[in-house]
């Protein structure tokens, strides 16, 4: 679950860094790619934590139940990580 995280971070300080520099054919790609893989990983990294705590997973006494529905929140709400794939597919066939 930490190398995921870390993997989707990664991802998404590249994406600042094309943003920093002004590459603007590189910040659609990277920004869909970094909130797809981010979203994505938010949802299984958690999903996992809640299997793992079994039971008290689901129970509102615990952190992770939200968490869980925060991460599937941001799949949906920022823009769907079906329209992000098609962002970043685009951006690529471009090339």
């Amino acid at each position: 679950m930490v190398a995921a995280t870390e993997a989707a971070r990664l991802l998404t300080y590249q994406a600042a860094r094309y943003i920093d520099r002004g590459k603007q054919s590189e910040i659609p790609k990277f920004c869909a790619m970094a909130k797809c893989l981010a979203s994505d990983t938010a949802m299984r990294v958690t999903t996992d934590a809640v299997q793992v705590m079994g039971g008290y997973g689901y129970m509102k006494d615990f952190p992770v139940e939200r968490m869980m529905r925060d991460a599937k929140l941001i799949q949906i709400y920022t823009g769907t990580n079906q329209i992000m794939r098609v962002v970043a597919g685009r951006s690529i066939l471009a090339e």
